[in-house]
């Protein structure tokens, strides 16, 4: 069964690389890739943090190579999807941690990390951090809604958690705060 879940799971990252790969120049413009964040989101829901990162790095390497897009392809997706991954997992699989995660993984540290690297290697030296900061957060936002709407879908119809779990993934389960089945043994005190 280990081995079948390890298969079932690269044919998962291979599917979300090549969907990233077709549907990131879907409202793309420099440095605003919404898409992007879908995927980042979902992969980081569905495989993990690692996968979800190694997710990124295919898919801003295969549209550097075949798009000709700068690096933004990868300084932007790179902490987005590993970060959202993380929160996703921490949270104990809340939906909203992981697009908070990429939110913040993306939307804020990718750009920073962006913007001197546009400058210094790629020549872009007339955009500032003022020019991405905004334009990678509204992307993260917009991708975001996205993908809590659709692993939204998936995990109200129980979906999701079958998906996790045909891939072998850790299923957290959520800890209620008020334990409903307290029952009191009048016979102790």
């Amino acid at each position: 069964m280990k081995k079948k879940s390890k298969l079932l799971r690269k044919l998962m990252l291979a599917m979300m690389i090549a969907m990233g790969v077709v549907i990131s120049p879907i409202l793309r413009i420099e440095g605003m890739c919404p898409m992007s964040s879908v995927i980042n989101i979902t992969c980081a829901v569905i495989l993990g943090p690692w996968y979800a990162l190694l997710c990124a790095v295919l898919i801003g390497i295969i549209r550097m190579l075949i798009m000709g897009i700068p690096p933004l392809a990868l300084t932007g997706a790179v902490f987005g999807a590993f970060l959202s991954g993380v929160l996703y997992r921490i949270s104990r699989n809340n939906l909203l941690f992981a697009a908070l995660g990429e939110t913040i993984g993306t939307g804020i540290i990718g750009a920073v990390v962006s913007s001197p690297i546009m400058t210094y290697f790629w020549g872009r030296k007339e955009l500032s951090l003022m020019f991405y900061v905004p334009l990678f957060f509204t992307a993260t936002i917009i991708g975001g809604v996205i993908a809590l709407v659709f692993l939204g879908a998936l995990n109200k119809n129980g979906m999701l958690i079958k998906i996790q779990q045909r891939l072998g993934m850790e299923i957290c389960e959520k800890v209620p705060i008020i334990k409903k089945d307290v029952s009191v043994n009048k016979t102790e005190f």
